[in-house]
């Protein structure tokens, strides 16, 4: 037996993806059988109540890249003319992607980066960001946020999202056998206990019934750890076995990426890297007779990779097209940059306002499945595009079927906790519809109502001359626009402490003097807002506040980054505080009003979902929560364009 012996190692090439897929086609031997199978999953079946997550995902800092974890202030001076030093386990530990970033270090710095003097010095020429390179606690999936409503249609990458967030319930052509091999140290079941550094096995289970759908035979292996050896011995005993081989993880340039060396000696690699963004650190190989695919750990690039390189070989052996997802125009909502020589891949959300489609780009980071789960389509940037300014047109590839987007209600603007409650509760109302919301704001909710691009926008902005919510900024900004103002919930915000409240925050004077790291929300939030007046009336600045300047984009990330922090606070509401196990201190009561068009009110559509509001089985589900009172019968407030 051969021992490996080899050193970090970057991508060998750019290849083309469609010149990847034809060179590996062109070395698959395919050979067709004839049998009955069964299979069961849950792949197709239907939900029957709203399913929420269990547990967020990553559940701790972890690195996003493969470097060395530093406290960022202590590299502020670091210059090219004048380099500074760090000691190992003082200034300094090395970090793999996914490793757990530990305290106090507070950002990552990319190996490329990193001038090893000896084992336990290095040297660096330029300076940390606080949090460059880390995924924060919830930066995927976020505890009890809704994952699916009932009805919902199980596909494989929602079966992906169940599983990362611990909720663990719920003749032919003879099927190529794809083996699928899920590597790393830090990877555990979903059912087993967890704890920092670890991270949930469940892109093997979403490539299986990828496979399933596509006609394949998917075998799982359970996890290999990251030795060479065992990768080796698991690996030549697959090839006798299966058609094709997916190895996920290892396929990128760690120190723990042992895929591509591992192919090389035993066989042959036709590729290692292709130019797309994500899912550039796949590998395709052959060992014997079998194609070996080797994918990368994000999930997002992991589950597209699959589909370029392994879906083609499955149904090569079965025989038939490849299926084609139907295409649609769509007006671009906001600016989206492409990479010049790589092909981007964005997931979109698509909504049909006023005649047109308007599409906004998800999340794009690759360890971000949600992205995947909310996308409606997908839009492809060629390699020689720098993408799409805001109001253009483009041509994405649906996820969805068109009729479904066209009965959607689009909801943009500051989040809520109701809104995903109240899309189950109009698909109770109305079976066919659905709110597809997006939390960017208040003020760009408002934004969106004046563009055309929204339905409705959740908003709830304070005027600090006033003292009254919304109102003024409608008038302010919609006055060519006849909306209404439709008065949903009030609603209480508060200091977001951990329990027991150790540093005992009652006030932005706590904060600043116990130092406290706030979380903050993104700007245009009617919850920032509101702690800038406060700010306002304590005569302080923002750079009294450590933290400022990160933002979350959801009362549930606030309280998710504040749980994982004995040091945190963050301003928010009631409910997400309970949903995380924190304290709430109450500050102030707040207006939470739906803002749409008056044509929109007034259309079957804006009817559905009045109804669903005015429910009695809404009413007491919100209600139930805590920290809600919810408008009965409104008076809603009816505002004219201005000549």
């Amino acid at each position: 037996m051969s021992t490996f012996h080899f050193k970090r190692k970057v991508y060998l090439q750019d290849k083309p993806r469609h010149e990847a897929v034809q060179q590996m086609l062109a070395h698959f031997e395919s050979k067709q059988e004839i049998e009955w199978l069964d299979s069961s999953s849950s792949l197709g079946r239907v939900l029957a109540e709203p399913v929420f997550a269990n547990s967020s995902m990553p559940h701790y800092h972890a690195s996003a890249m493969d470097g060395i974890a530093v406290i960022a202030e202590e590299t502020f001076s670091a210059h090219e003319q004048r380099p500074i030093q760090l000691k190992r386990n003082e200034d300094f530990v090395y970090v793999d992607t996914g490793n757990e970033v530990p305290s106090p270090f507070d950002a990552v710095i990319m190996i490329e980066q990193v001038n090893e003097l000896t084992e336990d010095t290095i040297e660096i020429i330029e300076p940390a960001v606080p949090w460059q390179h880390i995924r924060p606690i919830g930066e995927d999936i976020v505890q009890e946020e809704m994952l699916f409503p009932q009805g919902h249609l199980i596909r494989p990458v929602d079966i992906g999202a169940l599983l990362a967030s611990r909720t663990v319930t719920v003749p032919v052509v003879k099927k190529p056998i794809v083996t699928i091999i899920p590597t790393g140290n830090e990877l555990v079941s979903p059912a087993a206990a967890i704890s920092a550094g670890q991270l949930i096995e469940f892109n093997g289970t979403v490539f299986a019934n990828y496979i399933h759908e596509w006609g394949g035979e998917p075998h799982l292996h359970p996890i290999v750890k990251d030795e060479p050896e065992e990768l080796r011995v698991v690996l030549l005993e697959a090839v006798k076995h299966s058609d094709i081989v997916v190895i996920n993880a290892g396929s990128s340039a760690g120190s723990k990426d042992y895929t591509v060396h591992m192919i090389q000696e035993l066989g042959e690699v036709f590729t290692h890297g292709v130019a797309t963004r994500p899912g550039k650190p796949v590998i395709i190989g052959k060992i014997e007779d079998t194609i070996i695919i080797g994918v990368p750990g994000y999930p997002v690039s992991a589950y597209l990779a699959l589909e370029w390189f392994v879906r083609p070989l499955i149904y090569e052996v079965l025989q038939t097209p490849e299926p084609v997802r139907q295409k649609l125009k769509v007006k671009v909502g906001r600016r989206i940059v492409g990479a010049m020589g790589a092909e981007d891949f964005i997931r979109m959300n698509i909504g049909f306002v006023d005649g047109e489609y308007i599409a906004n780009p998800l999340p794009r980071a690759a360890g971000v499945t949600m992205s995947l789960v909310r996308a409606d389509g997908i839009l492809v940037i060629p390699p020689t595009s720098l993408g799409y300014e805001q109001g253009e047109y483009a041509e994405v590839e649906l996820y969805r079927p068109l009729e479904e987007i066209q009965q959607s209600i689009v909801c943009i603007g500051s989040h809520d906790l109701t809104i995903d409650l109240l899309s189950s509760q109009l698909k109770k109302v109305k079976r066919d519809s659905r709110i597809m919301s997006s939390h960017v704001g208040s003020l760009a909710g408002i934004m969106a109502i004046k563009k055309g691009e929204a339905h409705v926008a959740g908003i709830h902005l304070l005027d600090p001359e006033t003292l009254e919510y919304n109102q003024s900024y409608i008038e302010r900004f919609l006055a060519d626009k006849e909306v209404v103002l439709y008065p949903f919930l009030k609603r209480k915000q508060g200091w977001l402490v951990p329990k027991g409240n150790p540093l005992d925050i009652q006030s932005i004077k706590d904060i600043v003097q116990k130092q406290g790291h706030f979380v903050n929300r993104q700007k245009g939030a009617g919850t920032r807002i509101l702690f800038d007046m406060l700010l306002r009336k304590e005569g302080m600045g923002a750079e009294a506040i450590i933290g400022y300047d990160r933002e979350m984009f959801s009362h549930l990330s606030v309280a998710a980054e504040v749980k994982g922090n004995q040091n945190a606070v963050g301003l928010g509401i009631y409910p997400a505080a309970n949903a995380m196990g924190l304290d709430f201190l109450p500050v102030a009561d707040e207006h939470y009003d739906l803002l749409m068009t008056k044509e929109f009110f007034e259309s079957q559509k804006g009817k559905d979902l009045i109804d669903a509001i005015q429910s009695e089985e809404f009413i007491e589900i919100v209600e139930g929560i805590g920290g809600y009172h919810l408008e009965r019968k409104p008076n809603p407030i009816y505002f004219s364009k201005k000549e």
